[in-house]
Formats: C-alpha cells, sequence, structure tokens
C-alpha cells in the first residue's frame, strides 16, 4: 500500500513502537551498519526501523544519485518515488569517514529522512524529530547515526560544506535498490 503525503503537513498516523522482550531496543539493527554495506542494505534497516517504529512503510521507492548543491542533503519530491541523494557528499563522506559505521550512519540518516518524507511527514522540523526519535529508538541514545539524526551533519562535519557543487543536472539511478519490496517486478 502506497501512503500518500498529508496535504496539510500533519504527521501521519501510526501504531504504537514494537517492544519486544527487552523493550524497544530489543531488535539488532544497530549492527547492520557496521560493516561495508550498500546503498540497499542501508536502506533495509532504514525502513526496519521506521516499521518496527512507526508502524509505517512504503515499497517500491528508488534512489538517484545527482550533483546536488552541498547544502543538500537529498531530496524527494511530494508523490514521487524516487529519492535523490548528493552524490557529492556520499563521496566527500566516504573519503573522510573512518569507518564503515561512520559512513553508513550518514547514509542511514539521510535516507531515514527522505523515505520518512515520502510516508506523509512533510515538515522539514517534524521531520528531522522524527528520524531522531526513529534512529534512537532503534539504536540507542549512543549510536553514532543518534548522534547525526539529533545534531547538524554540516556542523559535526565541517567538511562537507566544500563537497564539489553542482546543479542536480546529472542523475545516475542506482540499481538494485529497495529490493526487500522490489525483487519480483525490478531486477
Amino acid at each position: 500500500m502506497t501512503l500518500l503525503p498529508y496535504a496539510d503537513e500533519r504527521a501521519p498516523p501510526h501504531r504504537p513502537p514494537a517492544t519486544g522482550p527487552a523493550g524497544p531496543f530489543s531488535f539488532p539493527l544497530a549492527r547492520r551498519l557496521e560493516s561495508t554495506a550498500d546503498y540497499d542494505t542501508v536502506f533495509r534497516v532504514v525502513r526496519e526501523a521506521v516499521r518496527r517504529v512507526l508502524g509505517l512503510e512504503r515499497p517500491g521507492l528508488g534512489l538517484g544519485l545527482s550533483n546536488l548543491p552541498p547544502q543538500l542533503g537529498a531530496y524527494w519530491q511530494v508523490t514521487g518515488n524516487l529519492i535523490v541523494l548528493n552524490e557529492g557528499l556520499v563521496e566527500a563522506m566516504r573519503s573522510q569517514a573512518a569507518s564503515p559505521l561512520e559512513f553508513n550512519s550518514f547514509v542511514y540518516v539521510i535516507l531515514a529522512h527522505e523515505y520518512l518524507h515520502s510516508l506523509g511527514y512533510l515538515d522539514e522540523g517534524a521531520v528531522r524529530q522524527v528520524t531522531a526519535r526513529v534512529t534512537r529508538t532503534a539504536f540507542g541514545p549512543e549510536h553514532l547515526a543518534t548522534r547525526m539524526a539529533e545534531g547538524d551533519l554540516w556542523s559535526m562535519y565541517p567538511f562537507l560544506a566544500y563537497a564539489p557543487r553542482g546543479d542536480g543536472q546529472r542523475l545516475r539511478v542506482v540499481s538494485r535498490f529497495d529490493l526487500a519490496t522490489t525483487d519480483r517486478y525490478i531486477r
């Protein structure tokens, strides 16, 4: 089922957070960000965290990489099916990240933010808060992704401001993305 954005920018309704025997941190999503991963692998973590914390999901999204201005991490066009990630920022972080966890956490936070937009959270301030809440619930308060989601990436990583400048004229679609929901009809 595809959820359409709410025109009045209110957050969509959601189910209570998933809890297990150990409470909301009982699912081991954080470990999946510790090893080298592709975009699909990181997005599976995003999708699972959002589903478990908010009870929402949306299948069939695509991912594109574009040469965007460095102050723009990514975007999702309202009613669209494509998240567009800033390739210059990704490459700047890839070259500077101290570990796969740091790089994957960065990609996770940006993808989670845009995924929440696609679920109907249109207000920027609200989506930042929800991204932080989902991440804190899924990974705990001390995880690097939580610190990124609760902070400002450009303050934490000042070198991002010097990433290559682009105008968004180039777009490269990432193949084999969101395979958990598209593997039956997109190859």
